[in-house]
């Protein structure tokens, strides 16, 4: 598959279509199925496929919350993603694979039903140097994790792309294996890299002793 490119996003960011959920946080290079069964959310991909094939996932920040409208808040910061795959059902739902693009800072529209759009930035991450000593910490601790949940998972897959800079290397451990959304939300909204590197390290070291606190082992 195609690296992402944020010049595809450039024909929805004056209206890009939001596709708001509760605990999704869509990051560069990932891809995250969906299953579109809401007519509005059919409204808004029938449109997406016809026109530029993007819209973005919004992570709601408060569930309990509603505006007049009856919506709920979403993040400022959202992952702006491509349509890659798609599938229409016998009966009007829809399977797709959204492909992850930009991170986006977002300002949203007066809504326009069926859907909300907002007006999007794409945001650059930084410009810097990651210390060789951080990545290989990151990668230790993505494979020590990855191995425990194998150990008691077996069907459990994990794949550490080599060719990956830092950063994007961070956002792909944090897609795949760091649980707490508000996390992975932070890490969507920071664009230096070294950060993103060494919160990700450190998540995923405080996740792998959870674990083994939970399954009474210890450290590997």
């Amino acid at each position: 598959m195609d690296p992402p490119n944020p010049s595809v996003l450039a024909a929805a960011l004056e209206e890009m279509p939001l596709f708001p959920l509760p605990q999704v946080v869509l990051f560069p290079h990932a891809i995250v199925p969906l299953h579109v069964f809401e007519p509005r959310y059919r409204a808004l991909v029938k449109e997406c496929l016809a026109t530029h094939k993007v819209f973005a996932l919004a992570r709601i920040t408060s569930a309990s919350l509603e505006d007049a409208n009856g919506h709920p808040p979403i993040a400022s910061v959202v992952g702006a993603g491509l349509i890659v795959e798609h599938e229409s059902l016998a009966d009007g739902r829809s399977v797709l694979l959204l492909h992850g693009q930009a991170r986006v800072r977002i300002t949203e529209l007066p809504f326009v039903a069926p859907y909300r759009r907002a007006r999007a930035v794409v945001l650059e991450e930084r410009v810097v140097d990651v210390a060789p000593t951080d990545r290989t910490a990151l990668l230790a601790s993505a494979t020590a994790f990855a191995a425990e949940l194998r150990r008691q998972d077996s069907s459990f897959s994990f794949r550490l792309p080599a060719h990956l800079a830092p950063g994007a290397l961070a956002d792909h451990c944090a897609h795949h294996l760091l649980v707490d959304a508000v996390v992975r939300q932070e890490l969507l909204e920071e664009l230096d890299p070294r950060v993103r590197v060494r919160t990700v390290t450190t998540q995923l070291a405080l996740q792998h002793a959870a674990v083994l606190r939970e399954m009474g082992g210890v450290l590997h």
